[in-house]
C-alpha cells in the first residue's frame, strides 16, 4: 500500500469518528507518528500455515530458581515443546497492581518480577510472540491515570469521566460491581468496567487515541507477530447504548489493521470478545479490514457440554456455521485459557437448563462460577472456573478415561478451521488448584497455578496422568502439522454421522471423535489412519470410548 493510500484511508474513518477541530489535531499527529515508525526497523513475519501452534501462558508460569521467569520459560519452551510450539502467547508481562496483570501501569515496561525486554528479544529469536494489548484500560496506579487525576496538561480527558445526563442504563458489562467508581481528591467518577483498579481509558481524546495506537506500533517493532486486543468490545461509550461493540469501536480496530498490514503485513491482531457468535464474528468486518483471528469463544462450552452428554449434535450444528472469512481472517481455537469457560456465547446455542447441568459439574468437580449483571437486574452464569481436564470428567470416570477424553478434546480443537492455541496447564496435563483459588478469593486462580520448572520435566517422566496428556497432545501437534489440510484458511465441512460422533472433512482428511463412552464403529471414505500410519479396511474405523481418527 502506498502512504498516500494509507493517509487517504485513516482519514476517512477518522471522519467518522470525530468533528472539527479534533479529527484534524488526531490526523495531524497521526501524520507524526507515522513518519517516525517509518523510520524503525520494523521485523517482519511469515504467513501463517498449518504449522503455526500457540502456547497461551504468563510471563511467569514457569519458576526456576536463580532464573527469572521469562528465563525459566524460554529454557522449557527449548526443552520440552520446542518442535511443536512456534507461537507463545505472553499474557501482560507489564507492571501491574491487580487482576493477575490486566491492570496494567505502563503499557511499554516489562514487569521486573518476569525480565526484561533483552528477554522478550531472547525469546522473539526463537518463536512468534503474542503481546496482550489491555487498551480499554489501565491501574488506577499507572501514571497516565495519576496525572489525569492531577489535571496535568495532556492528561486532562485521558479517562472516561461519569458525564451528567449520560444514559449508562443499557451498559452491557461482564461483571457485578459498580460501573463508577471516586478516585482523587477532586473525588472524580470514572468508568470502571472491569474493577475499581481497573479504569477505562477515553479512546475519544486525541492525546490518549495517539498514545494507545503508538502502543500498539512499539508492540510491532518489538517483535510482537500477534497482538490480542483484550476486553475491546468496551472501547467506545456512547449515552443511550451498551457501550460494547459500537461502530466507533470497530473503526477503531479499521485504524489498527490498516496500520500492521501497512508496516508488518503478516503480523496478526487477534481480537478478544467474549460474547455470543454473532457478535463475536463482528470483529471480522468484511473479512480483510478488522481482526485477523477472533476467538473463537463457543468452541470451550461445546465441546464440554458434547463430552458431558455424549451428544455433539449443538456442537455440530454450530461448527455447520464456521466459513471461511477471507485469505487473511481466520479463528483462533481454543479450550481453556486464563480465564474461565465462557458462556455467554452458548447463547442461541445452549438452552439455560443446558448452562446450568453444566455449571452444576463443574462445581462437583471442585469449580467455581461467575456471574453477570444483567440490564434486568438479573444474573446469569458468565464463565466456568475450572481447569479444562477436571471440568471434562463425569461421575465415576478413571484417570485412563479422563486422558483419553482430554486427548479427544483436543483432537477437535486441531481439527477445526482456524489456528490451534493450547493453554499450559492442558499441555501439562495439570488439575484444579482449588487452594489457589480460595485463599485468594479468585475463582479463576484455580487455573493459573505456576510451576516449578525441575519439578515439571520430572513429573513429565513420571506422574502418569502428566505425562500420558503431553505426549498424547505433542503426537497429535506434529502429525496436524504435516498436513497442508489444516492450513488455518482450508474450509471445514460437517459430516453427517451419529449423534455421539464429532465428524468434519478438512481438504483431503476426514476428522472423526467419539465423544460417547461407547465404542462406535464408523464408515470412512478415507483409507489411511494418520495416526498409526494404517491403511483402513472395507471403509471401516473402529472408534473407542472418546477415541479419535484422522484419515486420508
Amino acid at each position: 500500500m502506498k502512504r498516500s493510500d494509507l493517509n487517504k484511508q485513516l482519514n476517512d474513518h477518522l471522519a467518522t469518528l470525530f468533528d472539527e477541530p479534533k479529527r484534524s489535531d488526531i490526523s495531524n499527529r497521526l501524520t507524526k507518528l507515522i513518519d517516525a515508525q517509518e523510520q524503525q526497523q520494523v521485523p517482519q513475519a511469515a504467513a501463517i500455515n498449518e504449522k503455526n501452534m500457540y502456547l497461551i501462558t504468563y510471563g511467569d508460569s514457569i519458576q526456576s530458581p536463580g532464573q527469572k521467569p521469562l528465563q525459566a520459560l524460554r529454557a522449557m519452551l527449548d526443552e520440552t515443546v520446542a518442535d511443536i510450539i512456534t507461537d507463545v502467547h505472553l499474557l501482560p508481562m507489564f507492571p501491574y497492581t491487580s487482576d493477575d496483570g490486566f491492570s496494567v501501569t505502563d503499557y511499554l515496561q516489562i514487569n521486573p518480577e518476569l525480565g526484561d525486554w533483552p528477554d522478550i528479544d531472547d525469546l522473539a529469536g526463537n518463536y512468534r510472540l503474542m503481546y496482550d494489548f489491555v487498551a480499554n484500560h489501565m491501574s488506577e496506579s499507572s501514571d497516565w491515570f495519576q496525572q489525569f487525576l492531577q489535571g496535568k496538561p495532556g492528561f486532562e480527558q485521558a479517562f472516561v469521566e461519569k458525564e451528567a445526563g449520560f444514559d449508562a442504563t443499557n451498559v452491557v458489562r461482564p461483571r457485578t460491581s459498580p460501573l463508577f467508581h471516586t478516585y482523587g481528591a477532586t473525588e472524580k467518577q470514572v468508568w470502571s468496567t472491569f474493577s475499581k483498579d481497573q479504569v477505562d481509558v477515553n479512546i475519544q481524546d486525541p492525546a490518549m487515541f495517539i498514545r494507545l495506537t503508538e502502543t500498539l506500533l512499539t508492540y510491532i517493532t518489538r517483535g510482537a507477530t500477534s497482538i490480542r486486543l483484550d476486553a475491546i468490545g468496551f472501547l467506545w461509550k456512547e449515552s443511550g447504548t451498551t457501550c460494547i461493540h459500537l461502530s466507533q469501536t470497530h473503526t477503531v480496530i479499521q485504524i489498527w489493521r490498516l496500520l500492521t498490514d501497512y508496516f508488518a503485513p503478516n503480523t496478526q491482531i487477534i481480537t478478544e470478545t467474549n460474547v455470543p457468535h454473532k457478535e463475536n464474528i463482528s470483529y471480522f468486518g468484511d473479512g480483510t479490514n478488522e481482526a485477523h483471528q477472533v476467538y473463537q469463544f463457543p468452541l470451550p462450552p461445546l465441546t464440554l457440554h458434547a463430552f458431558t452428554t455424549h451428544d455433539a449434535t449443538h456442537l455440530k450444528n454450530w461448527a455447520k456455521t464456521i466459513t471461511p472469512m477471507s485469505q487473511t481472517a481466520t479463528y483462533f481455537n481454543f479450550l481453556a485459557s486464563h480465564d474461565g469457560i465462557g458462556m455467554r456465547p452458548t447463547e442461541g446455542i445452549l438452552t439455560d437448563t443446558d448452562r446450568e447441568k453444566l455449571a452444576e459439574k463443574v462445581v462437583q468437580n471442585g469449580g467455581q462460577i461467575s456471574y453477570k449483571n444483567n440490564p434486568d437486574g438479573s444474573k446469569s452464569i458468565y464463565e466456568l472456573n475450572i481447569n479444562y481436564s477436571d471440568a471434562l470428567r463425569n461421575t465415576g470416570e478413571s484417570d485412563e478415561l479422563a486422558i483419553q477424553k482430554m486427548l479427544a478434546a483436543h483432537h477437535i480443537l486441531f481439527s477445526v478451521m482456524g489456528v490451534p492455541a493450547i493453554y499450559y496447564h492442558s499441555l501439562f496435563g495439570s488439575r484444579n488448584d482449588k487452594e489457589a483459588a480460595e485463599t485468594s478469593g479468585i475463582p479463576r486462580r484455580i487455573n493459573r497455578e505456576k510451576l516449578d520448572l525441575a519439578t515439571l520435566q520430572s513429573e513429565l517422566e513420571t506422574n502418569p496422568y502428566r505425562r500420558a496428556i503431553f505426549t498424547g497432545l505433542k503426537k497429535l501437534a506434529q502429525v496436524r502439522q504435516g498436513e497442508t489440510a489444516f492450513n488455518p484458511y482450508q474450509p471445514q465441512e460437517v459430516i453427517p454421522s451419529d449423534s455421539r460422533i464429532f465428524a468434519l472433512k478438512r481438504g483431503d482428511v476426514y476428522c472423526y471423535t467419539n465423544v460417547s463412552d461407547q465404542a462406535i464403529t464408523i464408515e470412512t471414505a478415507g483409507t489411511k489412519n494418520l495416526l498409526t500410519g494404517e491403511q483402513i479396511s472395507a471403509g471401516k474405523c473402529d472408534l473407542p470410548p472418546y477415541g479419535y481418527v484422522w484419515v486420508k
